[in-house]
């Protein structure tokens, strides 16, 4: 229902969906383990994974994203006012966050995958991830919202080809945070490492070293 133009559906495959393809309950454990990592028959689009993570820092409610938050003088449609809770128990939501909490601020010791992101001042939680691309290189993806206990921001962060999420998407959605919250970016050398950065030339770059160990090889 987003007013966002262009927007695809996701797939969230269901019992039903796998009776479809398989035949009535001819599908097991194995058939479906890989969604818990986000891979198999699920499809999502960035605006989806950052609705999602408004979900999880709202403690279980979601608006339909939109583009327009107010008008002088007018009233927004009601469709996107409106207060959707999902049929998920709240007592789950306090483990994932506090999981998304340690993702950033947890260091090594708690399997931090996102350190890069820390801020003293501001609580990130995040998500980082790596979407598998069967036509080059995987996709750098990142979610995160803040701070942790009186959220303002969700975001998603996706870079295409650009491989791991921390590398690249998390340092972006750690700019982008702070100059939403705070007016100002306190990093100006992570700043301009990432204005600077070109993934284009660096995959052009190691596909030619490749070939040209392949052509050693030979």
């Amino acid at each position: 229902g987003t007013d966002l133009a262009n927007e695809l559906s996701g797939n969230i495959p269901t019992t039903a969906y796998y009776n479809r393809y398989y035949g009535e309950n001819r599908w097991r454990a194995l058939t479906v383990i890989s969604l818990s990592i986000g891979q198999g028959e699920i499809g999502v689009t960035p605006i989806q994974m950052v609705n999602m993570t408004a979900a999880i820092a709202n403690r279980g409610y979601y608006y339909t994203p939109h583009i327009v938050k107010g008008i002088n003088g007018g009233r927004i449609d009601t469709a996107y006012t409106t207060k959707h809770v999902i049929p998920i128990d709240k007592e789950y939501f306090d483990d994932v966050i506090d999981g998304m909490e340690k993702a950033v601020n947890g260091g090594g010791t708690a399997g931090a995958t996102a350190t890069s992101v820390y801020m003293k001042d501001i609580t990130i939680c995040g998500k980082t991830g790596t979407a598998q691309n069967p036509h080059g290189e995987d996709h750098a993806v990142f979610i995160a919202f803040a701070p942790k206990d009186d959220p303002k921001i969700a975001i998603a962060v996706y870079v295409e080809n650009a491989g791991y999420g921390a590398t690249y998407s998390a340092p972006i959605a750690r700019l982008m945070i702070e100059k939403y919250l705070k007016g100002t970016i306190s990093n100006p050398a992570l700043e301009n490492r990432i204005l600077e950065m070109n993934i284009t030339d660096r995959l052009i770059k190691e596909a030619l070293e490749k070939q040209a160990q392949s052509e050693t090889n030979n």
